[in-house]
């Protein structure tokens, strides 16, 4: 009887152990309605912000985004399975940089760390061994990678161009130091981004457009039937 019990027992912690392991591994943070697109030579990757999780990083890289920092730069560094790297900005860029350009990309974030997970498709801050020294390089995870949990700022996650991500894991690469970098840049051409609420609000006024055009039709034939 007291075997059955204890079993009976264990089998629950077993079953409770395995829907908090779920619950853990299913959260995802709620994305803003911004989406950010990368332009490269290989493909086009989008990317959504966590505003929730990181407001001071979303802000910074949003901002720069905005004001063309991220056009011309590239990805530095691609580790299959682990990380393709975007450059800093200040150093990364073919062309040269305006001073407001070059005032936001020079400046520091601190370090807003949580406990949303490194899985594929991460956004997370680069940064040197200050935990607030992060500035305008971060990493597109290309797999899980939960030894950086809680130590690097998550700010978002790649929305679409997931096909463009596989492609750069397929270059050849070089190893230097710790880095495994490209052996041909990969290069961010330009930059764009969007709002999804207001394309929604496009589309229904669009549709709206159609629908009211088509019942003035309906309203036309109408009259003519009964008023000729």
């Amino acid at each position: 009887m007291c075997r059955d019990k204890r079993v009976s027992i264990f089998i629950a912690y077993i079953t409770l152990l395995s829907f908090v392991s779920k619950g853990i591994h299913a959260f995802e943070p709620e994305f803003g309605s911004t989406r950010v697109v990368f332009q490269t030579n290989y493909g086009d990757i989008e990317f959504g912000f966590y505003p929730s999780v990181a407001p001071k990083t979303v802000e910074h890289i949003f901002k720069l985004v905005r004001l063309g920092g991220y056009n011309t730069n590239h990805f530095f560094r691609v580790d299959k399975g682990f990380v393709a790297q975007v450059a800093d900005v200040a150093g990364g860029r073919s062309a040269p940089m305006n001073e407001e350009q070059r005032a936001v990309a020079e400046k520091n974030v601190v370090g807003e760390f949580s406990e949303v997970k490194h899985v594929r498709g991460i956004l997370s801050m680069g940064r040197h061994d200050d935990p607030d020294s992060g500035s305008s390089s971060f990493s597109m995870l290309l797999g899980d990678a939960p030894h950086l949990d809680g130590t690097y700022a998550i700010f978002g996650k790649v929305t679409k161009g997931d096909e463009t991500l596989r492609k750069l894991e397929q270059l050849p690469t070089r190893r230097e130091g710790i880095f495994v970098m490209p052996n041909e840049r990969i290069t961010i051409h330009s930059t764009y981004y969007y709002d999804t609420k207001m394309e929604t609000c496009e589309d229904e006024r669009s549709s709206l457009k159609r629908r009211l055009s088509a019942a003035s039709v309906e309203i036309e034939k109408q009259r003519m039937k009964c008023f000729p």
